[in-house]
C-alpha cells in the first residue's frame, strides 16, 4: 500500500480546542493506551472530515488500522456531537445573524411567476 503525505488546511486552534475534549473523555473512561495520542486522533478526525479520504488510505498514513481507523472517527465525532449546541441554542444565534445560511438546500415554495427573486434558475423552480 502507498503512503503518500498529504496537507490539511486545519487551523491550530480547532485542532487544540478538539484536542482538550479528547484528552478529558479519555481520562474519564480510563483508557491507559492507544496508539495515536489525542492530538493525533483529533488531526485524524479532522482531516477525515476535512478531506474526505476512506478510512484504508487516512489509516496507512497514519499507522493504524481501518478498524483502530472507524472507531477512532466515530469516537470523535460523537464527542463533537455532545459538544455542539442544541437546536434551540442555534437557533438563537442565528436569529441574531443578519443572513442565516443553514443548509443551502433550495426549499419548494409556492408563489407566482412575478416573484423572480425567489426563482432559482439551477432547479428551475420557486424556492
Amino acid at each position: 500500500m502507498l503512503v503518500y503525505p498529504s496537507g490539511v488546511d486545519v487551523s491550530s486552534s480547532a485542532l487544540r480546542f478538539l484536542t482538550q475534549p479528547l484528552r478529558r473523555h479519555r481520562r474519564t473512561i480510563g483508557s491507559r493506551w492507544r496508539r495515536l495520542s489525542a492530538g493525533r486522533q483529533a488531526l485524524f478526525t479532522l482531516a477525515h472530515l476535512r478531506v474526505g479520504h476512506t478510512y484504508a488510505r487516512l489509516a496507512s498514513g497514519f499507522g493504524v488500522g481501518t478498524t483502530t481507523a472507524y472507531r477512532y472517527v466515530t469516537e470523535t465525532v460523537e464527542l463533537l456531537a455532545t459538544l455542539a449546541p442544541g437546536p434551540a441554542d442555534a437557533m438563537r444565534t442565528a436569529s441574531a445573524k443578519a443572513y442565516p445560511l443553514l443548509d443551502g438546500t433550495l426549499l419548494p415554495v409556492d408563489r407566482i411567476a412575478a416573484d423572480r427573486p425567489f426563482f432559482s434558475g439551477k432547479h428551475r423552480s420557486t424556492g
